[in-house]
């Protein structure tokens, strides 16, 4: 029996011929990829802008924060926006600022006119994916959501791992400016696209909670640059970190209460009774979490440590890519067809074996555990995803479709926010923690040959350049060292992350179909 929540509200698909759907589906994936694919492809062209635009490595970064805090404050308002203004036309307009933005930031000839442009480019960019995935489900009939959300899900999650390959390609053959001119051809095409085939929607007039999205944007904002900076400022022993932590934990708590008292809140308290709902943004934030945090580990590793150039590191992350692509067509085959918590509980386990095969990475190996670790945990993403999306939109409201979708979306950025945050500070701290306790054995004892005896005067003076030479070659290997210790330590907090996520997948209701009718969840 469906729950009260599952069984009206249901639109009706909008109609489209085959052709009008193909090119229609085609013109929605490539907004996605350009909102996607722009989270990560400006990461190796960083250096470069540095040099072009004489920025220090604190303030070049802002390149990135202005990006995420400005698309992390404007996904909320998503579902408002749609409704007050129609989905077409905001989709439609968004594609277009996002193009502009991005030709501004190619055209950028100082650090704050970057900071400006990017800023412009998240809030037009952070539309794009929600409203995208709302009308996926519009134009697909409920029993072929699954493989809809199979087709979304390549972009969304292939998209990040693109970026790197692409930014690294274009920065080293012509500038870091055409990271940005990519765009351009692609965003004119799909606004044609759009202009001539995408349907129009309904508008709603609703009032606007400007208190609440004011709470919810200094949270919101406070919380990403905190991330951002913490590990720059030592975290909590930053004045700035303190206050930023403040604000946000304040601004969420009274957002909470707002949402909860007011009279038309932000978004629909209901939306939060729907238990499938609510559990599926705890593992969208997981996702976000091993999706993002991977990518930000492992590029590092395999340029640091292996020697590889940003393009070779890029392809080494490209089966990451295929197992996502193998996986999600056979998730969209099977949902429906098998229980959505088998194929998520499969998903997190196969995650959990490639973080484990990840913790096993030496100094000196081949590239095949890599390659077979990518494929694994490529697979792993793809079995969370699209059954993940299914649960989330099957016994929720058509009406909230586009709300549903921004809070998504907004989980899985926050998650793979906080991911790179704690692992980029666990790698810090350990890097340092393992210096120390293996520089702490290199003592006359253990190297006698070289180091000078009694331990007297100035050591390095009686050592000799040789010897001098010498020691830096042996704190140079413990730094080595000391980082691969680093690296596995995060591939094994990822894993106990999963481990634990596991369990939890079984408290989703299972979603069952019914005659003729889209997938409802079971009492």
């Amino acid at each position: 029996m469906a729950t009260a929540a599952a069984q009206p509200h249901h639109v009706p698909t909008l109609k489209l011929d085959a052709i009008e759907h193909g090119i229609l589906t085609v013109a929605i994936m490539m907004a996605v990829l350009l909102q996607v694919l722009d989270t990560t492809i400006a990461n190796v062209a960083l250096p470069h802008m540095r040099a072009s635009m004489s920025a220090t490595q604190e303030t070049i970064n802002w390149v990135l924060t202005s990006y995420i805090v400005a698309s992390a404050i404007a996904i909320p308002i998503t579902g408002w926006l749609a409704d007050r203004v129609g989905r077409r036309r905001l989709f439609i307009w968004s594609v277009i600022a996002f193009t502009a933005a991005s030709v501004m930031c190619a055209m950028a000839q100082n650090l704050p006119e970057m900071v400006i442009f990017r800023a412009l480019q998240g809030i037009s960019g952070a539309f794009l994916v929600p409203i995208a995935q709302a009308v996926m489900f519009d134009i697909n009939p409920p029993s072929k959501h699954a493989r809809a959300m199979a087709m979304f899900g390549m972009g969304v999650m292939i998209g990040p791992i693109l970026g790197p390959v692409l930014g690294g390609w274009l920065t080293e053959n012509y500038s870091w400016r055409w990271v940005f001119l990519v765009n351009l051809p692609v965003g004119v095409l799909c606004t044609l696209l759009l202009i001539r085939y995408m349907p129009s929607s309904d508008v709603k007039r609703r009032q606007f909670d400007l208190f609440g999205f004011g709470l919810l944007a200094v949270a919101l904002g406070a919380f990403q640059i905190m991330l951002d900076r913490g590990a720059d400022q030592d975290w909590f022993q930053s004045w700035e970190i303190c206050i930023e932590a403040g604000l946000a934990a304040a601004g969420a708590w009274m957002f909470v209460v707002q949402l909860a008292t007011g009279r038309n809140p932000l978004f629909d308290p209901k939306m939060f009774a729907d238990r499938n709902f609510g559990f599926t943004l705890f593992f969208m934030v997981v996702t976000g979490v091993l999706l993002l945090a991977g990518l930000a580990l492992l590029p590092p590793l395999l340029q640091q440590l292996y020697g590889y150039s940003v393009l070779d590191s890029g392809f080494l992350t490209a089966p990451r890519g295929i197992g996502t692509l193998i996986s999600m067509m056979l998730a969209g085959r099977l949902t429906g067809k098998v229980d959505a918590r088998l194929l998520i509980f499969t998903g997190i386990g196969c995650l959990a074996l490639s973080l484990y095969q990840m913790s096993g990475f030496t100094l000196v190996m081949s590239s095949r555990p890599i390659i077979i670790s990518g494929v694994i945990q490529g697979l792993g993403l793809g079995f969370i995803f699209v059954p993940l999306q299914a649960l989330a939109f099957a016994s929720l409201p058509a009406s909230y479709r586009t709300t549903g979708a921004s809070l998504l979306n907004l989980a899985r950025n926050i998650g793979g926010s906080v991911g790179i945050s704690v692992v980029t500070f666990l790698l810090a701290r350990n890097l340092q923690v393992s210096h120390a306790d293996m520089a702490q054995h290199i003592t006359p004892a253990v190297i006698p040959g070289m180091m000078p005896p009694g331990g007297g005067g100035d050591t390095m003076a009686m050592l000799g350049a040789a010897g001098q030479a010498a020691l830096q070659m042996v704190d140079a290997e413990i730094n080595r060292q000391a980082l691969m210790i680093a690296y596995i330590d995060d591939f094994r907090l990822m894993m106990w992350v999963c481990i634990f996520a596991m369990p939890l997948v079984w408290l989703l209701r299972p979603a069952k179909k019914q005659a003729g009718g889209p997938p409802v969840i079971a009492d």
